[in-house]
């Protein structure tokens, strides 16, 4: 199939439909809000469904683009490797290396997040022993294939299922007791008294973090059987389902929060858990953060980023030992030996500033997004002519004005460092191409 696009097939191909899915609700994690809920609460006033159903709204429209792209274009590279056939290759590198922001850094803000939670529960052993601890096994796992990963995904996706079912049970039990509101409010979705659109958009540009992931399922295209199809269906039916959890759990635990001073944010959730079953489930809910962020989420997250690095060092946009597969696990195990490292330096350097790590992680992601946007309406209105002026400019040009409003809405500190990261991939790609003179392998665009 990538034979087609100039590529030879050196992943091997073992992931179904289902083991896409439930890679993307890995990666997206369905109790994600337990780990930001407090940042996410204190921005939005206490609408923290709202913020996540309007970013779940923003999101699927970008989940259609690559939809269309991963059909279109069935390599690995996720975004860099759309931009790339359906622009150019410049813009396809700065679309690469914007979405390695986001990509390169989820695993360092996922050993933070495990890190903190474990802090609170055990305070002799610090933090950086933790993250030590995640980034070694969570390597060593990567290492080993995808084959490996994903019979690990459906035990952990099931581990996750049965903490939030708890946490349901014993917030909806709580609130008719009379706990917190009471009983079920609007006001996680809509309270009139502190309702500021852009104070909840800025609530979003934080909850959008709990979305990236979907559009991991496509680096993995070339280890997929059954179609180019399948890439698609996975990412969007990933990104509906997990948005789902996310407003029914945000929306449970808002109202157990009514009337409660959360003192701090990190640990704000488990706390609320605290409020819905006692001692016993806040540590459960602190245990299961740590294990889907620090194991689950990272893991997934690791292998994604690996498959990028691979894909622009098989195309000389850098170094190509990224592009080295493992002669056993055939794996691209440098880069993912890479990402191991550079995880350590970021997770410790990061440790008591997760917000702004967390800001960078979406401006890489946003950004990219952006140009994936660009790329379905250059590649199919304006190359291919389509017909489809709904679904190939439309919902495109929807996806991009919701996309932009949540970068505009960001702290100002992210959109400096992220502009700043943005302006080095752009000079390093003039350096590459106009000084070095390494001119971008040949490609068959299709």
């Amino acid at each position: 199939m990538i034979e087609e696009f100039g590529y030879k097939q050196e992943l091997k191909r073992a992931l179904s439909f289902w083991d896409l899915l439930i890679y993307g609700l890995i990666f997206m994690v369905p109790i994600a809000p337990f780990g930001v809920f407090g940042y996410v609460s204190d921005a939005s006033k206490g609408m923290v469904a709202l913020a996540y159903l309007i970013g779940m709204t923003g999101m699927i429209f970008t989940a259609l683009s690559y939809a269309k792209m991963s059909e279109a274009f069935p390599v690995a590279g996720s975004v860099y490797a759309y931009a790339q056939r359906g622009l150019n290759e410049y813009v396809g590198f700065v679309s690469g290396w914007s979405i390695l922001l986001d990509y390169i850094l989820i695993p360092s803000l996922c050993y933070v997040v495990s890190a903190n939670a474990l802090v609170a529960l055990v305070p002799g052993v610090p933090g950086w022993l933790w993250i030590v601890m995640f980034i070694a096994v969570n390597t060593f796992i990567n290492i080993r294939g995808v084959e490996f990963t994903a019979k690990a995904n459906k035990y952990t996706l099931i581990l996750l299922f049965a903490v939030l079912v708890i946490f349901l049970i014993a917030g909806i039990t709580a609130l008719f007791a009379g706990k917190g509101s009471g009983g079920f409010t609007i006001k996680p979705l809509f309270d009139a008294e502190n309702f500021n659109i852009n104070l909840v958009m800025g609530a979003v540009s934080i909850a959008v973090l709990s979305f990236l992931g979907f559009d991991a399922i496509s680096t993995m295209a070339e280890e997929v059987k059954g179609g180019n199809k399948v890439v698609g269906r996975a990412s969007v039916a990933a990104l509906l389902s997990v948005g789902f959890l996310f407003v029914a759990q945000t929306w449970v635990a808002s109202d157990l929060a009514r009337g409660t001073t959360l003192d701090n944010l990190d640990t704000a959730f488990y706390d609320i858990a605290g409020i819905a079953g006692g001692a016993w489930l806040k540590t459960v809910a602190i245990l299961a953060t740590v294990f889907s962020w620090g194991i689950s989420s990272a893991l997934v997250s690791q292998a994604a980023i690996s498959r990028i690095l691979f894909s622009m060092g098989r195309d000389r946009k850098l170094p190509r030992a990224l592009a080295k597969v493992h002669p056993k696990y055939q794996t691209p195990y440098v880069s993912t030996i890479l990402v191991a490292i550079v995880s350590m330096v970021v997770s410790l350097g990061f440790q008591d500033a997760m917000p702004v790590l967390t800001n960078l992680v979406n401006f890489g992601a946003l950004t990219g997004f952006l140009i994936l946007h660009i790329t379905v309406i250059n590649h199919f209105m304006i190359r291919k002519k389509s017909k489809n002026i709904f679904g190939h400019l439309i919902l495109p040009l929807i996806g991009m004005c919701v996309i932009g409003y949540v970068i505009s809405s960001m702290d100002a500190l992210a959109l400096k460092v992220g502009s700043i990261w943005l302006a080095l991939g752009i000079i390093y790609i003039v350096i590459h191409t106009k000084v070095y003179k390494d001119k971008p392998i040949q490609m068959d665009l299709q």
